[in-house]
């Protein structure tokens, strides 16, 4: 096994900053650690681009951080949506304790609920529903089981 210490970060590339902080932190409830801009060599060279420009927003939530990168320089390739059968990251996920209610909250902030997506097991009372952030990136939202009641 290669010696690894332990998972620091997953990164998201966003498109407008504000934005995405308005849904990962506001939202979602997330807290912001820290923040870093960053220019030039040696992030050139780490991330393979010329001309780097970027601030990243490091975000922390359940012991996760999430790393908001927004370029400012190089432009990126053009936006386009990815299925979820796609190598590389397909999507977050997180546990709800009410996904009506949950999804009924993020439409009144008005974030984008996959309707289509949404799923339940009447019998066990899991359900689950797929929402996307202001870039569209797959946010998977899944209420438990009901526990079932222990024999006396």
């Amino acid at each position: 096994m290669v010696p690894l210490q332990r998972l620091t970060h997953v990164g998201l590339c966003v498109s407008d900053l504000d934005r995405s902080l308005g849904f990962y932190r506001d939202l979602l409830g997330f807290r912001v650690r820290d923040e870093l801009d960053v220019e030039g060599e040696p992030a050139d060279r780490l991330l393979r681009l010329r001309g780097v420009k970027l601030r990243a927003v490091y975000l922390e939530r359940d012991g996760v951080t999430l790393e908001l990168l927004r370029f400012a320089s190089p432009p990126g390739p053009a936006p386009r949506r990815r299925t979820i059968h796609e190598l590389g990251l397909t999507h977050l996920s997180f546990r709800v304790g009410d996904l009506a209610a949950t999804l009924a909250a993020l439409r009144a902030a008005g974030a984008h609920v996959l309707d289509d997506t949404l799923i339940r097991v009447e019998a066990s009372g899991a359900a689950a529903c797929f929402v996307t952030d202001p870039d569209g990136q797959l946010i998977e939202l899944v209420q438990a089981r009901i526990p079932r009641a222990q024999p006396s």
